[in-house]
């Protein structure tokens, strides 16, 4: 399963925790995805994944969910995506 960073964001809320996310195309999938990370200190990370525009096919979406809990790799590439957006 290969996926397309489309955007990605991220900034502190005033409080100083890492708000962000990240909207990613899965290839072959009907519907684009974004997770969003919420962390308060930058080191333990909170995830939502939802859909970005309109809703998909259930399955997909079970197995891109299964895949972020499955795969640091792929976790990581989509949190790296929206950290690389907070110092701009």
């Amino acid at each position: 399963m290969n996926f397309t960073i489309v955007d990605a964001q991220m900034r502190k809320d005033e409080e100083g925790a890492l708000v962000g996310s990240t909207v990613f195309e899965v290839e072959g999938h009907k519907a684009a995805y974004e997770i969003t990370f919420y962390s308060k200190k930058g080191k333990e990370w909170d995830y939502s994944l939802n859909y970005a525009k309109e809703s998909g096919i259930e399955a997909e979406f079970l197995s891109v969910d299964a895949k972020l809990e499955e795969d640091d790799e792929w976790f990581d590439e989509l949190l790296e995506a929206a950290q690389s957006k907070l110092a701009e």
